[in-house]
């Protein structure tokens, strides 16, 4: 991934938002770092034509209005936005929730660790295989 693409939170916890955020610091991640606190505000960022793509998304399961669900729905069925990389970033550990963001093109799904230790432990490995990896332009 560009290491100047921005990143999309998703994600309607502001402890959560936190986290990520001192985990971006700590692992000294550069990339802007952008927060959706539901589905409905980032598929309305991400339908602006006028704002870059994001070069991931992190996408909580469990949020109002439009739920991670819905809107990878709308994300995989949009020409523009399928192919950016949703990592699931969530509480729930449902075989019902993997099989059905899985169905739907995830390239992820990381639980959230409960401890702030093991949080920056996923966004390690999340963001080093994304360093790593070659996305379709």
């Amino acid at each position: 991934m560009n290491s100047s693409s921005p990143v999309l939170l998703v994600e309607d916890d502001l402890v959560d938002v936190m986290s990520v955020e001192r985990a971006f610091r700590e692992l000294e991640i550069s990339n802007p770092l952008y927060t959706a606190g539901n589905g409905e505000e980032a598929l309305e960022s991400l339908r602006d034509e006028s704002k870059p793509l994001p070069g991931i998304i992190l996408l909580d399961l469990n949020m109002p209005r439009l739920n991670g669900v819905e809107l990878l729905g709308f994300l995989k069925s949009d020409e523009r936005l399928r192919r950016i990389p949703v990592v699931i970033l969530t509480t729930s550990k449902e075989a019902k929730d993997r099989s059905k963001t899985f169905d739907l093109g995830i390239a992820g799904y990381m639980v959230k660790p409960v401890d702030y230790p093991g949080f920056l432990e996923v966004m390690r490995i999340i963001w080093r295989y994304w360093e790593q990896s070659e996305t379709p332009p």
